[in-house]
C-alpha cells in the first residue's frame, strides 16, 4: 500500500507514521506538490550493507565536469565534506 501525504502531514503526524512503516505501509512525501522521497519498511531479511568507506566507488576519483563547472571531487566535498 503507498499513500501520498506532503511535508506537513509528515511533520504533525510522524509517530504515527512510523508505526505504520513498521507495519508494511509505504508512503510518497510531496514538497511544494512535487514527489520528494519516499519512506519504506526496512526488510529484516537484507544482508547488511557494505561499510561506506570499503565500497570502491567511495574513493573514486573525479572523471569528469559536471554542467555547473565543478569536478565531482568537489561535488564530493558538498556532500560529504571532506
Amino acid at each position: 500500500m503507498n499513500i501520498t501525504i506532503n511535508a506537513k502531514q509528515l511533520r504533525a503526524s510522524l509517530p504515527k507514521l512510523v508505526e505504520r512503516v513498521s507495519r508494511g505501509a509505504r508512503f510518497t512525501v510531496l514538497y511544494r506538490s512535487r514527489r520528494a522521497f519516499q519512506i519504506v519498511p526496512i526488510d529484516e531479511a537484507d544482508t547488511p550493507r557494505v561499510a561506506l568507506q570499503s565500497d570502491p566507488l567511495y574513493r573514486a576519483k573525479a572523471v569528469g565536469r559536471s554542467s555547473d563547472g565543478k569536478a565531482s571531487g568537489d561535488h564530493d566535498a558538498i556532500l560529504y565534506g571532506r
